[in-house]
């Protein structure tokens, strides 16, 4: 029996360590798994693997939405508490992650724009965080320069927030093709609202109604099965997507 359990063990510790070969994450894990294949393989599953998949990033957004409802400015508030009192390039992150969630774009840039220049430039949330107010700015050629980065440096970290990153980009700077391709690529591999919206708002711009018109029959499927919190939190969102459906009508 020992030996049984210490077979699933290194099994588990294997299906991290291709994780981290397909990823291309720092080779001092898999010293960590092999090393300690319980102990690493929890620490992996915690550290990187759950942050990685959709699941986490749905709670996260849905805990962050619901918090956003009972008090908006707790987050901000407390990112920037604990950024005055301990000024480290991981209060920095969160202070900057606050400011663009609470829509203050230029200063959410400013302080990601520093993280950029130190110890965790290389870090992709960072550079995917940064990319976003970069684009949030209006600065598109800027946003574009880290998300190719991102998309080259590993094609599997956030594809759908990527995709639709660089979609939105693409577009910004007139480069139509490309955002097509990646609004596509992106409506085809998840479908999420959030992707389908933007497709549908962007292909209006565009004066393509018969995009538009067939991602909106997609997004009002998945209203059927929609409850009231799942409402109020896409309720912004369909704010947008109807005003460019009725600017679009004056046209």
């Amino acid at each position: 029996m020992p030996y049984m359990g210490l077979g699933i063990h290194v099994l588990i510790a294997l299906f991290f360590a291709v994780h981290v070969v397909r990823t291309r994450r720092e080779m001092y894990w898999l010293m960590i798994l092999f090393a300690f294949p319980l102990l690493g393989s929890i620490v992996y599953f915690f550290a990187v693997y759950l942050p990685d998949t959709r699941l986490h990033h749905d709670v996260r957004r849905a805990t962050a939405a619901a918090a956003k409802v009972l008090d908006p400015g707790k987050e901000l508030r407390e990112a920037e508490r604990a950024f005055d009192m301990t000024p480290t390039a991981q209060n920095q992150m969160r202070l900057a992650s606050a400011l663009l969630e609470a829509g203050d774009s230029a200063k959410a840039a400013e302080h990601f724009e520093s993280c950029l220049k130190g110890p965790f430039a290389n870090d992709l949330e960072i550079r995917l965080g940064a990319a976003r107010a970069r684009l949030q700015s209006g600065h598109g050629a800027a946003a574009l320069e880290l998300l190719e980065a991102i998309r080259r440096q590993n094609p599997d970290f956030r594809p759908e927030q990527t995709g639709l990153a660089l979609a939105r980009a693409y577009a910004l700077e007139g480069k139509h093709q490309d955002a097509r391709a990646e609004f596509i690529s992106a409506a085809t591999r998840f479908g999420s609202v959030e992707v389908r919206a933007e497709y549908a708002i962007w292909a209006l711009g565009m004066g393509d109604l018969d995009a538009a018109n067939e991602q909106y029959r997609e997004i009002e499927r998945a209203m059927k099965y929609w409850n009231s919190y799942s409402r109020s939190l896409h309720k912004p969102l369909m704010k947008r997507l109807d005003a460019a459906f009725t600017a679009a009508r004056k046209t």
